[in-house]
């Protein structure tokens, strides 16, 4: 077993999961870094454990659990005490909205099991370093939303996302063109506090600029020709929500300083009209990068530091690989295809691609093939994209492990990756969990899952605990 860190102090632990393996793994992980495992097997258990032991300084929270009290209820009863300790959500099952939802009601992380030791070691300092604080209870879950991504950079999108929802603070959304900024301005209001209210986009590279301020402020009937009725104008029009000024990199100078005026003193001024106070929440996106037209003069710097209180970094589909699938997939199901389906061939040619257009060029990509495929099956031609895999790349390999549903490609490498750490360690079981990055009890399961005890294992799978390096 291992030793705990020179210098830790103890700390009692609480894991909260209905699974034995895994709830006994991550309690050996716990005490291998020095700390004191407490147990809970459901949410009643958890909360009950809490209520008696005031000493408890974390909780691990699994979150898909029977009963009347899964993770997200308890996370939200826990969050209500008068000091409650800071609590990791741990699930197989992440999602935007359960990952968005989890960091709203206060939970100090979000993670996909399995946990690492070392991403354990560092989460478990995280939190102990966190001195607890009261936190109130925020709003009903909010609708689902479509920021969709189970890749890091997009679950690092999702927390900030929930973390920022319930603020004033304006949010800053950098990113490509057709990254989803909008998708995110959209989650920041469907998770918010401001969910009641209204939503009202404005594309300030699209409005003129001789029109740009109406639009933005409103004006009153003859205030300049063609004025024939009053207008309230967006911020007016967002009262209570969220005002969304996408593309505002473009906005022209002079209307730069009266935004910087408006977000100082959250007050507008109609053209021809007297002041008017406005209670809104701005979320501001661009695809420009605004510290180098800050730098060049094209953009106002004390308006870039207004704006950028929370900066929010959309990043593009090519650097988020393990998104690419789950977005078609849920293009498809939006559109009106009955029982269409991508195939292996297609999968493979999306996964080829480099999106220079980002999610926005794939899902026209989807709606095109929806709509042109004659089968079942969509297949690589129905896509329309060029071939962008690298020469002397075997086009065969990719679809094999793609073929059929997700859940069943992901188990097929789960296998082989445990195949091939139970070869590398001689059948060692301990030794190849640590090469794997899990703890042992998740192995063991997944061994008898797979049935991995046969003579391609170099021997039964064997354990040595006392040198698992050896």
């Amino acid at each position: 077993m291992a030793r705990p860190s020179p210098g830790t102090v103890p700390a009692r632990i609480l894991i909260v999961d209905d699974e034995p393996a895994l709830r006994e793994g991550l309690a050996e992980t716990v005490s291998d870094l020095g700390h004191h495992p407490v147990l809970a097997a459901s949410g009643a258990e958890a909360l009950a454990r809490v209520a008696a032991d005031p000493a408890i300084a974390a909780v691990l929270l699994d979150l898909r659990m029977p009963g009347g009290l899964d993770g997200m209820a308890v996370l939200q009863r826990l969050r209500a005490g008068p000091r409650p300790p800071p609590v990791a959500v741990l699930t197989a099952y992440a999602s935007a909205e359960n990952t968005i939802e989890a960091m709203r009601l206060g939970a100090y992380d979000h993670l996909t099991k399995p946990v690492g030791r070392a991403d354990l070691a560092g989460l478990l300092g995280g939190m102990l370093a966190l001195s607890a604080c009261t936190a109130s209870q925020g709003p009903a879950p909010a609708p689902a939303s479509a920021l969709i991504g189970s890749s890091e950079a997009m679950r690092r999108v999702q927390k900030t996302v929930g973390l920022a929802a319930d603020s004033d603070a304006t949010v800053l959304l950098q990113g490509e063109t057709g990254t989803g900024k909008e998708v995110a301005a959209r989650a920041l209001h469907a998770f918010g506090r401001r969910q009641g209210g209204p939503f009202v986009p404005v594309n300030c590279a699209a409005i003129p600029a001789d029109l740009l301020e109406s639009e933005l402020f409103g004006h009153l009937r003859g205030a300049f020709t063609g004025a024939t009725g009053d207008r309230p104008g967006a911020f007016r029009e967002a009262e209570g929500g969220t005002l969304f000024l996408d593309e505002i990199g473009d906005m022209p100078p002079a209307m730069q300083a009266k935004i910087l005026r408006v977000l100082q003193e959250r007050v507008v001024t109609p053209v021809g009209g007297r002041p008017v106070p406005v209670t809104v929440r701005v979320v501001a996106a661009t695809h420009r990068d605004l510290p180098r037209l800050v730098a060049e003069g094209g953009f106002r710097q004390d308006l870039f530091y207004r704006l950028n209180v929370v900066p929010i970094t959309l990043p593009p589909l090519r650097e988020r690989l393990a998104d690419i699938l789950p977005l078609a997939e849920h293009f498809l199901g939006l559109c009106d295809a009955g029982q269409k389906r991508l195939g292996p061939e297609a999968a493979a040619a999306l996964m080829r691609h480099p999106w220079p257009g980002n999610v926005r060029e794939l899902r026209n990509v989807i709606e095109r093939a929806a709509v042109l495929a004659r089968g079942a099956v969509i297949g690589a031609d129905d896509l329309g994209l060029a071939e962008t895999g690298p020469p002397g790349e075997a086009p065969d390999v990719l679809p094999a492990w793609l073929d059929g549903d997700l859940p069943g490609a992901v188990a097929r490498l789960e296998e082989a990756m445990i195949r091939r750490a139970l070869r590398a360690s001689g059948g060692n079981r301990a030794r190849a969990a640590k090469h794997l990055g899990i703890q042992r009890q998740l192995l063991y399961a997944k061994i008898e899952r797979y049935g991995l005890r046969d003579p391609e294992m170099s021997g039964n799978p064997t354990d040595d605990v006392a040198n698992p390096d050896a």
